[in-house]
């Protein structure tokens, strides 16, 4: 049940065709999981938490460097040194305090990517290495729980939706070693990707709207683009091929 605060607080959302407050209820009962609060995580958990999402889990093992503050928009100068996690769920808290901010300084492993995610009800893809990456994939699959892809180099970004038995996965789209380590980036692309991100959880969650499923979104913020790329579920895909359609 919303409050009559709630009711206020979300009141342009709620007029939204086909929103509402069965919309808005539905967004303060989800639980997301949100794997990074860098770039991307930042921009997510922020729309997220103003948009009234009831549980939020942030997971990140870094702390705040002054090299982050190009981008990273929840950590500020006072927070350098401080556990991203820590920085990040303190603004978020500040923010919207009817929104439940859990903060977990730890590493996504094999070992732990299980019970990291636990019970939420979707994965929001924001690291920035594709090992862990792949890594949330088969543990969104294996919980049939959606996962929302987001990536970002210089002034390029990506995204896409992933929808266990239903969908191509992230494995169906990188195939073959991709480059590690430091890379170039603008702080203005992961907030577009992060909004599209977002936008992406928030329909998946009220039920409204075509989802970027079997799509993959690139953006080319250099010449203000946006090209789209159609995907294609590989039947050979090894995180992916044994999962069955519920539809």
């Amino acid at each position: 049940m919303l409050t009559t605060d709630e009711l206020e607080r979300y009141d342009r959302q709620i007029m939204i065709e086909g929103f509402g407050e069965e919309g808005q209820e539905k967004l303060k009962q989800a639980k997301v999981f949100i794997a990074g609060a860098g770039g991307l995580g930042s921009t997510v958990s922020l729309y997220l938490t103003t948009a009234g999402v009831g549980t939020i889990r942030i997971v990140d093992h870094d702390r705040v460097e002054l090299s982050n503050l190009n981008r990273q928009i929840l950590h500020w100068d006072k927070d350098i040194g401080e556990r991203k996690v820590d920085s990040a769920s303190d603004k978020l808290r500040q923010l919207n305090k009817g929104v439940k901010i859990e903060a977990i300084g730890e590493t996504i492993t094999e070992a732990n990517a299980s019970q990291l995610v636990a019970d939420s009800d979707l994965i929001v893809d924001a690291m920035d290495n594709l090992p862990t990456r792949y890594l949330l994939n088969k543990t969104a699959l294996d919980k049939g729980i959606p996962f929302f892809h987001g990536a970002v180099y210089g002034f390029e970004g990506r995204a896409m939706t992933i929808i266990p038995g239903k969908t191509a996965c992230l494995m169906c789209v990188y195939r073959g070693a991709v480059p590690e380590g430091k890379f170039p980036v603008i702080g203005v692309t992961p907030a577009a990707i992060g909004c599209i991100q977002a936008m992406e959880v928030i329909k998946y969650i009220v039920g409204i709207g075509e989802l970027l499923t079997n799509r993959l979104l690139i953006y080319d913020g250099l010449n203000l683009k946006f090209n789209e790329f159609s995907v294609r579920k590989d039947p050979n895909c090894k995180h992916c091929s044994h999962l069955v359609s519920k539809e």
